[in-house]
């Protein structure tokens, strides 16, 4: 497991679960969060591995790969500002049930497991919003299975794009062939015909891992119906009034 770097304190409100906490429960929780830096590449959970801190993303983007047989990886999830990794802790959990990588460096603040676990158990507020988010995590899981195994490998770059798009707010990033081939539980090759494919159709810049989204509603269009469905569960989940 990967040990992220230390940083000054920084505000925590960048991270929408913590935001949406009434300001006497995040100022009691502040001095417990540690402000870290997570590098890309960087697995900070394996399967099976003991829970010992969680995280709450400001600027970065954690991806969970659901492991068959020690080699073969599924994207099942990603963990943006607007959550926590490691949210299972909450509901008794103290052992990894995914891998998670750091799909971009950023900032992200640390507690420790058990800290967290007491102050779950007395904080109502903090339950609410646990609660809230763990359907969500639960739905985007749910469909990623079903696109995974009813949609063209097309179709879910597309989803996969968008979803990454709308967590880090921006139409450029990263993601190498080789990341997208593990997220996707595909070979390499299919994610580079696949990415040729939305290339052609003037959808996407795709370089040396470099994406640049050109034509949203188009790669909206070109996406299944996945991606609306992850996209509605996660608004609704921030829509929510928590406290």
């Amino acid at each position: 497991m990967g040990v992220a770097a230390a940083l000054t304190p920084a505000p925590q409100t960048t991270n929408q679960l913590l935001a949406a906490l009434p300001p006497a429960d995040l100022e009691r929780l502040s001095p417990m969060l540690e402000l870290v830096q997570v590098q890309v590449g960087e697995v900070l959970f394996e399967p099976g591995d003991p829970i010992r801190a969680i995280y709450f993303p400001h600027d970065s983007l954690i991806s969970l790969l659901g492991v068959a047989e020690g080699r073969m990886t599924l994207e099942v999830g990603l963990v943006g500002r607007e959550g926590m990794l490691g949210a299972t802790v909450a509901l008794g959990h103290e052992t990894a049930q995914v891998r998670a990588v750091v799909q971009r460096a950023g900032a992200a603040s640390r507690m420790d497991s058990a800290r967290f676990r007491a102050e779950f158990a007395h904080n109502p507020a903090l339950q609410r919003v646990l609660y809230r988010y763990t359907d969500t995590l639960l739905a985007q899981a749910i469909q990623i299975a079903v696109c995974s195994r009813f949609h063209v490998l097309e179709a879910r770059l597309a989803r996969s794009l968008l979803v990454t798009r709308d967590r880090l707010q921006s139409d450029k990033f990263h993601l190498t062939h080789e990341f997208l081939a593990h997220a996707l539980g595909v070979r390499r090759v299919g994610v580079t015909k696949a990415a040729s494919a939305l290339q052609q159709q003037g959808l996407i810049i795709y370089s040396r891992g470099n994406i640049e989204i050109l034509d949203v509603d188009g790669l909206v269009a070109a996406s299944c119906k996945c991606y609306e469905i992850v996209k509605e569960a996660g608004e609704a989940a921030r829509s929510t009034e928590f406290v």
